[in-house]
């Protein structure tokens, strides 16, 4: 798994985890992490690259189990990192200072299917997680009840496989962007490769969110998400709605603090206030 490390603090900031959603990887700038490198001077950033996207090696098809697992090394390693010195790509320790059980631990954020690995990676080991942060999860089984989620979970549930066999990264892409109003990115060879691998992807929806050993967790949860009224109205409809339903779900379920930003891409159309909410919850998680 590769990991980009952005540190402006010497390897004196406390390690903090980033988990790209589909479609991305962790630096790109167009559905990535790209707009969260000014926190490189409070804190050691560590983007990882899911298999099969960025710079990571290829896989047959990705599980958000195996990459929780892997987000879990990577938290093993960051937290115990204790000199504050990098040891090279995809091993990189943060030098984590506070008191208390979690002054050695990570901060964790996850976006979109990111957000549900992170889910699953904190409840596995919450001894390692300073705070986490959920950047519209696509947790939809912690919200399945809500009319708007249980529609959508209706609607994909046994189709996206069927679907996504019957046509190319290209038409997918297109279909996925433009098919829903929305500007379709340059097909570059990175971008169609993290495509195809998410076409690839085990449904979200068959993921078991952990939602009790979160709400007993001692760190503190961020959840964000965008207001959505300027979206495309395929895009609010389809996406947002339900994206928003499970936000709000799982601010009261986890006893969570929930930031709404303008918008429908929280962390890259509104870095400012994405990054300012991170530095206030990473400063009082120490």
């Amino acid at each position: 798994m590769n990991v980009t490390v952005w540190d402006e603090t010497g390897g004196q900031g406390p390690p903090a985890v980033f988990v790209h959603n589909i479609f991305t990887w962790g630096s790109d700038d167009v559905y990535g992490f790209a707009a969260q490198r000014p926190l490189a001077d409070r804190a050691r950033l560590l983007l990882v690259d899911r298999r099969g996207y960025g710079r990571s090696p290829d896989v047959e098809r990705n599980d958000f189990e195996v990459d929780a697992d892997d987000v879990v090394g990577l938290l093993d390693e960051s937290s115990t990192a204790s000199d504050g010195r990098g040891r090279g790509r995809g091993n990189d320790g943060g030098g984590g200072h506070g008191d208390g059980v979690h002054g050695d631990g990570v901060h964790l954020v996850g976006h979109g299917n990111g957000g549900v690995i992170a889910m699953l990676a904190a409840a596995r080991r919450a001894d390692l997680v300073r705070s986490l942060t959920l950047i519209q999860p696509s947790a939809f089984t912690a919200a399945a009840q809500h009319p708007v989620v249980a529609k959508l979970l209706s609607r994909v549930t046994g189709a996206a496989p069927q679907v996504a066999d019957s046509m190319g990264a290209v038409e997918f892409l297109r279909n996925s962007t433009e098919g829903i109003g929305m500007p379709m990115p340059e097909p570059t060879p990175e971008r169609l490769r993290a495509v195809a691998t998410s076409m690839r992807e085990r449904p979200i929806w068959e993921a078991d969110v952990p939602v009790k050993p979160l709400r007993a967790a001692p760190f503190p949860t961020l959840v964000i998400c965008g207001t959505w009224e300027d979206a495309p109205e395929l895009y609010r409809t389809h996406v947002g709605e339900p994206l928003v339903a499970v936000a709000e779900t799982l601010t009261e379920t986890l006893g969570a603090h929930l930031l709404r930003v303008p918008g429908f891409y929280p962390h890259t159309q509104e870095p400012d206030a994405v990054n300012e909410a991170l530095r206030e919850l990473w400063g009082r998680a120490g």
